[in-house]
């Protein structure tokens, strides 16, 4: 939260851009929207008036701050995470994408494997908003993830790509790659396809099966945490459909009584 000095700084600063832009701000406007923009640091704040001053050809406004402070974060705005959702519910396709758009993804999917495209559109973008405005509020900072589909040539290239465009951290783009990279040395893979026409199993020395059963473990502990946050993404979405659900027969039961008085 801003300090008391602070606040009455944006408030200057508020009023200084709306100027800029041929408009008068009443100093009692500007307290207003300064409290409201306080739960965000000064040079956020700074950067949005600026691109505020840059692009805006009318009036300053709350919605037009607050659109470029969250465009700041790194997170997609809606079109562009639903693009990006669409592709990853191809299943061949590996995709990098947020936490955001993950959850949102959950919820449209039933409706998207319906056929109804427009329907899921409208299910994902309510719940991408709802995601991103719960994460901002609780300053959680974007997060990206691979999400691997079945072609394996797609993966590298999905991968290098995010982390040419700064998505993926560099730790993060190389330990996906390396989970790509496994082949068997020269040597075992004869030894391989030497089994495989005699007949005669192929034992790999015991640091290929280290190596084999690091893989293993790291994909199965992959899925589980894939499958676990489904499972609870999916009870979190049913609490909120039988909450809804229950509010809807309170509010029905309450106007029937108020007909019958």
């Amino acid at each position: 939260m801003l300090s008391c000095d602070e606040l009455a700084d944006l408030a200057t600063a508020l009023c200084a851009t709306a100027e800029t832009l041929g408009q008068s701000l009443s100093a009692s406007a500007a307290e207003l929207m300064a409290e409201d923009l306080a739960e965000h640091s000064v040079p956020v704040l700074l950067e949005a008036l600026r691109a505020c001053r840059r692009e805006i050809t009318g009036k300053l406004t709350l919605a037009a701050i607050m659109q470029r402070i969250n465009a700041a974060d790194g997170r997609p705005g809606r079109d562009e995470a639903w693009s990006i959702a669409l592709q990853a519910s191809d299943e061949r396709e590996t995709v990098v994408m947020t936490a955001e758009i993950q959850k949102a993804l959950t919820a449209a999917t039933p409706i998207l494997e319906l056929g109804d495209k427009v329907g899921a559109r409208m299910a994902f973008l309510s719940a991408y908003d709802r995601h991103c405005a719960e994460a901002r509020n609780q300053g959680a900072p974007v997060k990206w993830e691979v999400s691997l589909g079945f072609d394996p040539d797609r993966r590298r290239v999905a991968i290098e790509d995010a982390q040419r465009q700064g998505l993926l951290p560099q730790a993060d783009a190389t330990r996906e790659l390396a989970r790509l990279e496994y082949t068997l040395p020269p040597s075992e893979t004869g030894a391989a396809i030497a089994g495989l026409i005699t007949g005669r199993a192929f034992a790999p020395p015991p640091e290929s099966r280290e190596r084999i059963a690091q893989l293993k473990a790291d994909l199965a502990a992959s899925q589980r945490e894939k499958a676990e946050r489904l499972h609870r993404e999916a009870c979190e979405a049913l609490d909120r459909l039988n909450q809804k659900k229950a509010e809807t027969a309170a509010a029905i039961e309450e106007l029937e009584r108020s007909k019958r008085a």
